[in-house]
Order: C-alpha cells, then structure tokens, then sequence
C-alpha cells in the first residue's frame, strides 16, 4: 500500500473516533445536568470496575457482591435515561465501525473500513487525470471504432481494439508487482487515457500502489525536485520511482529539453532494474520516439514494453457528430 495515502486514511479514522468523543461529551454534559443521580451511578460502576480488577490482584474483595451491585446500577440507569426520552445506550462508546471500534484493526489485521478510506484515498489521488471520475472497463464502447476491416492487414479497428481492451482488463485483473510494461500508441482521442485510467482503477482498488500522472507533471516535479523549488516535489519524485504500478500518460505531449530527458531516463533505468511495472501512452511513432528523445530511451522502451497498437478515428470527433 501507498504509505503516503495510508496515512491520510489513518488521519481520516482519527478525525471520526475524535467527533464521536465529542458526541460522547457532549451527551454526558446533557444528561448529568438533568438527573445528577445518572452522573453519581456512572462514578460508582468506575468504582465498582477498579475494586473487581483488585480482586483479581489479591485484595480479598467480594466479586460476587460487586456483580450484583453493577447489575442493579445498570438496571436503574437505563431506566433512567429511558425516562429521559433517550435508549438505554445513550450514554455508550460511539463508534462508526463496530468490528473495531474506530481504531482500524481488528486482531492486527486492518480493518474493512480503513481499508475503504484508504481506497478513497487512492481514488481522490488518481481524479485529477480521470476524464469523467467515473472511468471503468464497463463503460467502453467498441462501437465507437469501425468495423470494417482494413484491405492491408485484414483486420478491422474495432477487432484491433477488442484485443486491446481484452488485454488492458485482464492486465489490471491479474496485476502483481513485477507485471510487464505497457506501451498503448496510437493517435490522439483513440481511448488510451481512458484505457490506463481504468487498469489505474483496478489495480488500486486491489491495494496496490499506483501513480497516474502526464508526462509533463511528472518531469516537472523531477525538475521542481533539482531546484529545490517545490518542498512536495522529492516526495512526488520518489512516489513515482518506487510505486508498484506508474503510469505516464501522454508521453510526447512535455515540453522537450535536457531535464526531460533524464528525467525520462532516470524514471526507466530504476523501474526497470527494480522490476517495477509501467504504462505509458504516447502519440509518438518507434521513430518519432527516438528523435524526440535519445535512441538509448527509445531502445528500451521499444524493447522492454509490450506495445498495445490503438486504431480507429477520434472518438471525440465521432462523439460531435452523433450529438449534432
């Protein structure tokens, strides 16, 4: 997991079992202003529970008498509170999550709701590249792409992109650290953002580590990182290195120069050597990446990434003109 996103979940689950404290005061100021008798009740079993716990260390108290006097203390405070016009638990522990009590574990093993603020933690982290904040494998549509087949390779776009998208949900179902690079390339408004946002979903609901940025966010921080200009910048920076899926989207689309360039190369020789998966989508071409870049950092993208060839015609066009 995220360690970084774990802890915002944490602070989450602490900002909850601190409002529910203050319920808890509140309700208590309530109550022992109205009938001091309550006030004077829940004092006496504090007592009662310190004397038993004595016993059990040797003091000779009677246990059996104390149990009895809970009971009936009990009994008369919750028929108090009731004539109050409030249940019998009124004055009770409040916790959102009753498997464990607010604090996240249960038995040393994280506990579902934690895990459901880590997951949203995940989600708000990847929205900013998410197109609608919605994206799901569910929601492509093949009918976007054409069906007739092309005379040269007899293959259509829409049969060229069932096995892409075929290939990216199975991907993003069956990811573990250490699954082969993804190159999508094809041009723009092909669905490769859409695509990648989807496996990004996927896998991070899976409890991975995943870090979704463009291309041109991501040599910024490295460059922010360098000059020291930006204090989040080294924490993006090592995120996006040490992460168990990263994403790049665009790839092509940045301002070209030197930082690119190590950056880019920084990003790929220490995933690579750590085994640490990748998808970047680009525009560009197998020539179009070497000139714009270095043949060094083409040749291993070409040659460590399994290429995803998009076809079709813009989807936005297309969209346009079913809306006229």
């Amino acid at each position: 997991m995220d360690g970084k996103l774990l802890a915002k979940a944490r602070e989450r689950l602490a900002e909850t079992r601190e409002q529910n404290r203050r319920e808890e005061l509140r309700r208590r100021k309530e109550i022992y202003s109205r009938d001091a008798r309550i006030k004077e009740i829940d004092a006496r079993l504090r007592g009662i529970m310190a004397e038993v716990f004595g016993a059990a260390l040797g003091s000779g108290a009677d246990v059996k008498a104390l149990e009895r006097e809970s009971l009936d203390l009990q009994v008369e405070r919750a028929e108090r509170l009731t004539a109050l016009g409030h249940p019998a638990d009124y004055l009770d522990e409040i916790a959102d999550c009753p498997k464990c009590r607010d604090s996240g574990y249960v038995m040393g093993h994280m506990c579902s709701c934690l895990k459901g603020l880590y997951d949203r933690e995940v989600a708000a982290s990847l929205s900013s590249l998410m197109l609608m904040g919605d994206e799901s494998f569910e929601r492509f549509d093949l009918s976007y792409y054409d069906g007739e087949k092309n005379a040269r390779t007899g293959v259509s776009p829409r049969e060229c992109m069932e096995m892409v998208y075929k290939t990216c949900r199975t991907y993003a179902e069956t990811f573990a650290p250490g699954s082969m690079d993804l190159l999508l390339r094809g041009g723009p408004g092909l669905g490769k953002t859409f695509l990648s946002a989807c496996i990004a979903r996927v896998v991070s609901q899976k409890g991975f580590s995943v870090v979704y940025e463009s291309a041109g966010a991501a040599f910024e921080a490295f460059e922010d990182k360098r000059f020291a200009r930006d204090g989040d910048a080294a924490g993006t920076v090592e995120r996006m290195l040490s992460c168990d899926l990263l994403i790049l989207d665009d790839l092509g689309t940045e301002m070209p120069g030197g930082v690119t360039n190590g950056a880019l190369y920084a990003i790929l020789s220490r995933r690579l050597a750590g085994k640490k998966s990748m998808i970047i989508s680009t525009n560009l071409s197998a020539a179009e990446l070497s000139r714009r870049y270095t043949p060094q950092i083409a040749s291993r993208i070409e040659g460590e990434f399994e290429e995803l060839e998009f076809a079709g015609s813009d989807i936005r066009a297309i969209k346009k003109a079913r809306e006229r």
